[in-house]
C-alpha cells in the first residue's frame, strides 16, 4: 500500500491561524488567574507548542495522551486514556488543545474526563474540525481550520505514526498497489 499526499493548508496559513486563535484566547482568559491548557497527545503537540508561545496569559500546561485510532484511518470510537494529567484541573480554567475534531468521541469523552475534577470551565481549541463527520453533539469554542471529510497528516497529525513532521497540513490518499 502507498500513500500519495494532496496538500490542503499551508504552513502560512497555519501560522497566521494560530496567531488569530491566540490572540482571542488572550482576551478570554485575560482576567482567568488559574488557567491550565492540557495538550492531548501526540498530534497536538505541534499546535500547542506554537500556540502557547503566543500566549501572553498566565497559564500552566499539562497534557492528556488518548488512543482511539490504533492503525488505522478511522477512530475506533473507543476513548483510551494512556496518559492522565499531572496537574489537578480543580477550580482552573481549563482549555484542551486538541490537532483535529472528528467525530467528536475523543473530546466529548475528555470533557467529560475532566469534568469530574469540577474545574471553573472547560473550552475546546482544535487546529481542525471535521463537522460532517460529527456524531455527537459538540462544537469547539475554538477552530482554526473546518476542514471535509479527508483522512489529513501533517502538523503534528499521523498515518501510522508517519507525516507529523510536515509544516502543513496534507490529505492521504491510500492506494492499494
Amino acid at each position: 500500500m502507498h500513500e500519495r499526499l494532496t496538500p490542503l493548508i499551508t504552513s502560512a496559513s497555519i501560522a497566521v491561524r494560530v496567531s488569530e486563535l491566540a490572540e482571542r484566547i488572550n482576551e478570554d482568559y485575560q482576567d482567568r488567574p488559574h488557567f491550565l491548557m492540557v495538550g492531548v497527545l501526540n498530534g497536538a503537540a505541534i499546535f500547542l507548542a506554537d500556540l502557547i508561545r503566543q500566549i501572553s496569559v498566565p497559564v500552566v500546561v499539562d497534557f492528556l495522551r488518548v488512543s482511539s485510532y490504533g492503525a488505522s484511518t478511522e477512530s475506533t470510537g473507543v476513548v483510551q486514556i494512556r496518559k492522565d494529567l499531572e496537574i489537578s484541573p480543580t477550580d482552573r480554567d481549563v482549555l484542551i488543545i486538541e490537532d483535529i475534531v472528528d467525530t467528536g468521541l475523543t473530546v466529548s469523552y475528555l470533557v467529560k474526563h475532566l469534568a469530574a475534577s469540577r474545574p471553573r470551565s472547560i473550552e475546546v481549541c482544535t487546529l481542525l474540525d471535521k463537522p460532517d463527520r460529527r456524531q455527537v453533539d459538540f462544537t469547539p469554542r475554538y477552530v482554526g481550520f473546518s476542514i471535509p471529510n479527508h483522512f489529513v497528516v501533517g502538523y503534528g497529525l499521523d498515518y501510522q505514526e508517519h507525516y507529523r513532521q510536515l509544516p502543513g497540513i496534507a490529505i492521504v490518499e491510500l492506494d492499494n498497489k
